[in-house]
């Protein structure tokens, strides 16, 4: 497991050392690590949301994907 240093503003440092002292995390580091979870959770979340529209929007290819890769290079 790799170590970073973020810089954090004061609202922030507070922020997280509040959710530490009420027990919603068991140090800074494991909030922290929660937090970046969650957010690759989102972005996973918001890459099918994406997909989903392009989709509604027509902006599918069908056929056999080796097909179409070798089109395209």
């Amino acid at each position: 497991m790799s170590t970073i240093s973020v810089p954090l503003s004061t609202e922030l440092d507070e922020y997280v050392t509040t959710a530490v002292r009420r027990g919603d995390a068991a140090s800074k580091a494991d909030l922290v690590r929660r937090a970046l979870r969650r957010y690759a959770e989102d972005e996973a979340i918001n890459v099918v949301l994406r997909s989903q529209q392009e989709m509604r929007e027509g902006k599918v290819i069908y056929g056999n994907l080796r097909k179409i890769l070798k089109k395209l290079s």
